[in-house]
């Protein structure tokens, strides 16, 4: 019976410490918090989105980086092995607008639950509040003959409950510690430092999505608002970086919601060396024609107003000072005294409303890290290093992410489900 170690508690290391037991390997979860799932457990604002129902072409779509790494891993395990996974477990599940998928309970904890019986009932070996300090190896000669020689994963290093040392041995080794996003859950980038300390790259490490900090001092005056049904985009000068329908917020800082923690993603590695531009565009069902049509016909019902008091029909109140500020149009001028040159203006503002991107919020806001282990160095089908045998990478320590929506978590499980799969085979 071959040995394999787990480091790491989270999403992926908890699949891969079901895959290696139920492949009958003697299975160690080392843990470094008190409790497993410990990011998992505040995930989907604790409801836990714990994967996406759409089409293998949506998942596909949805990676932002390194997305034909994951082919492999996710044809192995797709989101439907992963809903029924989890239904095989007793979690009862439904599937939201966007193709969402919650536990009915909506409750993260449930995952975690039916993920820690089964750790249970497999007999894994969990091991709690201990924390991997290091990853050891060693040299053998080639079985080619040749006189090359291999590094091979030995043993870890680890603090123990108590607060003593101790040297774990084992067959395999799957890293699963996770990224540097809510470092405050234990993601406080190990993985990244044992990677380096066995001869890995690690690429850039951003915070993803993250909100985005604005330029504009009127921005200020929206915090709290959140704006459904919006298109956004996201441009570098002119270029497109990102397009997304659906829903904004506005913060004390800038801008977030869905549409943008998604569209950090793409600006991560851009924003850092210059500013981008948001575009909004409120009214996405209204051509630039049909606004203006909308705006004469709330213009003829508002002829004797105020131009202030005559758009509670078409925009948020929050919203209204702010668009008339920009318009230039005063705000005690009479709506029948409005130029038609001004009312293009306004049409113009309510489809194309721009702010200037500064940056991103940091870590302790990020939901996720852009960046990892290079994945040149991992075996996309198997999660195995090609730089020392034996040793695994799964989850949020590689070099892949991806948009809201469950996504990423369907990465934690694929990617933990092949490693979990394959460590130990071939000691079997």
């Amino acid at each position: 019976m071959s040995k394999v170690i787990v480091a790491g508690g989270g999403a992926a290391g908890m699949m891969a410490a079901v895959l290696a037991a139920k492949n009958g390997h003697k299975t160690v979860l080392l843990e470094k918090n008190e409790k497993l799932g410990k990011k998992l457990f505040i995930t989907g604002k604790g409801r836990c989105n714990f994967t996406n129902a759409g089409t293998s072409e949506d998942l596909m779509n949805s990676i932002v980086t390194n997305k034909k790494f994951m082919y492999s891993a996710l044809n192995g395990f797709s989101n439907y092995d992963t809903m029924g996974f989890f239904g095989e477990l007793g979690l009862e599940f439904k599937i939201e607008r966007g193709d969402r998928v919650f536990p009915v309970s909506d409750h993260s904890s449930d995952v975690i639950r039916a993920l820690s019986r089964e750790l249970n009932r497999l007999g894994v070996d969990v091991r709690l509040n201990t924390r991997v300090l290091s990853v050891n190896t060693k040299e053998i000669d080639s079985s080619d003959g040749d006189s090359k020689k291999y590094k091979i994963f030995e043993s870890v290093a680890v603090q123990n409950e108590t607060g003593g040392k101790e040297t774990v041995t084992g067959d395999a080794l799957i890293i699963a510690t996770g990224g540097n996003s809510y470092q405050s859950t234990g993601s406080t980038g190990d993985g990244y430092l044992f990677a380096r300390s066995l001869g890995h790259s690690v690429t850039d490490i951003l915070p993803a999505l993250v909100p985005f900090n604005v330029e504009q001092e009127w921005e200020r005056q929206l915090q709290g608002l959140s704006l459904k049904n919006v298109s956004v985009k996201l441009m570098d000068g002119e270029k497109v970086i990102y397009s997304d329908f659906g829903e904004m917020l506005f913060t004390h800082f800038g801008v977030s919601g869905p549409t943008l923690l998604s569209a950090s993603s793409y600006a991560a590695g851009i924003i850092r060396e210059k500013k981008l531009t948001l575009s909004i565009d409120l009214k996405p069902a209204l051509s630039h024609e049909q606004l203006d049509e909308r705006i004469l016909r709330d213009f003829d019902e508002n002829k004797n107003k105020a131009f202030k008091n005559s758009l509670d029909k078409l925009l948020p109140k929050k919203l209204i000072p702010v668009i008339i500020m920009l318009s230039g149009i005063p705000d005690q001028k009479r709506v029948n005294e409005i130029t038609r040159q001004q009312r293009r203006k306004l049409v113009e503002l309510l489809k194309d409303l721009r702010l200037t991107l500064t940056g991103l919020r940091g870590f302790n806001e990020a939901i996720i890290t852009h960046g990892g282990v290079c994945v040149k160095e991992i075996n996309p089908a198997t999660m195995e290093s090609k730089l020392v045998k034996n040793i695994y990478f799964a989850g949020e320590v590689l070099d892949v992410d991806a948009v809201t929506g469950g996504f990423n978590l369907q990465v934690a499980w694929s990617t933990g489900y092949a490693a979990g799969t394959h460590a130990g085979q071939e000691m079997k």
